[in-house]
């Protein structure tokens, strides 16, 4: 099965359900709905477990994974004297946790880890669900 990308927009900004459906339809035909009942969250503000049904075509979608150690801004002049062995200073301290971006949007922060001489990451820190949705929907 194939899907445009308008198709997996749609699909995800809608949650996969009609709109006109109640509250409590919603409940009984999708259990597995994590409902995000807090204060000034709106309409669309509903988080849709990992174990839903209606999720299932999007598990073999691949998406880039990054880690973000830091930024920052640089000269033209300053980059072209760029050599080998140049250090260039980020905006974040050692000790400060990575940004873990899916698809270019910050998932998590965690911390570096070295496994059998390859670098990884320590999941510290998870996004709120309702703030990863409200970045999915911009």
């Amino acid at each position: 099965m194939s899907l445009t990308q308008e198709e997996i927009d749609a699909l995800i900004s809608s949650g996969g359900i009609p709109q006109e459906e109640t509250k409590e339809e919603k409940e009984k035909a999708f259990p597995d709905v994590i409902s995000t009942e807090k204060p000034g969250a709106s309409a669309g503000d509903t988080i849709y477990s990992p174990l839903d049904p209606k999720l299932e075509m999007l598990y073999d979608l691949q998406l880039p994974v990054s880690i973000e150690l830091g930024r920052t801004n640089m000269l033209i002049r300053d980059i072209l004297y760029l050599s080998r062995g140049s250090v260039i200073e980020f905006d974040k301290l050692v000790s400060e946790p990575v940004d873990v971006l899916v698809n270019g949007k910050k998932i998590a922060e965690g911390e570096v880890v070295v496994i059998d001489k390859h670098f990884g990451i320590r999941i510290t820190t998870l996004v709120d669900p309702t703030e990863r949705l409200k970045t999915i929907k911009r």
